[in-house]
């Protein structure tokens, strides 16, 4: 994927690169598939909450670097939380960026560039616009993890695919390949990988071709009908978590993890 026209910022874990009013947000710790850590969180968090204070920014597009999308929170970091290496704290950063997603009042499109798991699914649900690498491949490894669906998947994955498609998937965590994705309403559409960025980009930018108030109005008046049910459905899925999280299924599967670095 080539990069957008001007110049680029960021953090270390997150490039940041404005296209006239487009700004993409890359997810940057490909040695880890872009899972997120609390750097990342509170990066990715700081970035949105900016560009929707700047009237310069019509649009945002996220997107990762290297082979992955995201594999969704860094389990080296779950796993402190359970041993208690890690503050309570640490958790703060996921509740941040699921609050400025849930708020974030302007067109938000995703390139998924590769694999998506466990969050690196469930974010879509917060984007307007997704498209996909025709090869990349979405789960959600929560029963597996002995952990709840996280970031209100309990409700926006059946809101969106229908209540059998996603206990299938909330259930089994079967991988869900670009077509599907697309199938089940996820997807806008699955696009071959060196083209991903190049038609994400030109989507973005006729959406950014709009006035500012008006895309601000219409994205608005579209959070007002599901965030209800988004802020409910995170409290709940947060109770079931603090619940789970240390279970005897949990830390099976987080030293499951530890030793073999992946999960099945």
């Amino acid at each position: 994927m080539t990069a957008p026209a001007s110049g680029a910022a960021g953090t270390g874990v997150l490039e940041v690169a404005d296209d006239g009013a487009v700004r993409v947000l890359r997810l940057n710790r490909p040695q880890a598939r872009n899972a997120f850590d609390a750097a990342l969180y509170d990066a990715l968090t700081e970035a949105l909450v900016g560009a929707a204070a700047s009237p310069q920014v019509h649009v945002v597009v996220l997107t990762g670097n290297g082979a992955a999308f995201s594999a969704g929170q860094d389990l080296k970091e779950m796993a402190r939380l359970v041993t208690g290496e890690a503050s309570p704290e640490a958790a703060r950063g996921f509740r941040g960026l699921l609050d400025a997603l849930q708020g974030f009042d302007k067109p938000l499109v995703a390139a998924v560039n590769g694999v998506g798991v466990g969050l690196g699914f469930t974010i879509l649900m917060h984007c307007d616009l997704v498209l996909m690498a025709d090869d990349a491949r979405l789960r959600v490894p929560f029963t597996e993890l002995g952990v709840p669906p996280e970031a209100a998947s309990s409700y926006l994955f059946p809101r969106t695919m229908g209540w059998q498609r996603a206990a299938r998937l909330l259930f089994t965590s079967d991988w869900v390949g670009a077509p599907e994705a697309v199938e089940l309403g996820v997807a806008l559409a699955a696009v071959p990988g060196e083209r991903l960025l190049e038609e994400t980009m030109a989507l973005a930018r006729s959406v950014a071709a709009a006035p500012l108030d008006a895309l601000v109005a219409a994205k608005r008046l579209m959070l007002v009908t599901r965030n209800p049910g988004v802020t409910a459905a995170r409290e709940r899925e947060d109770a079931a978590f603090a619940e789970l999280l240390g279970s005897a299924a949990n830390r099976a599967a987080l030293d499951r993890f530890a030793d073999t670095g992946r999960l099945a």
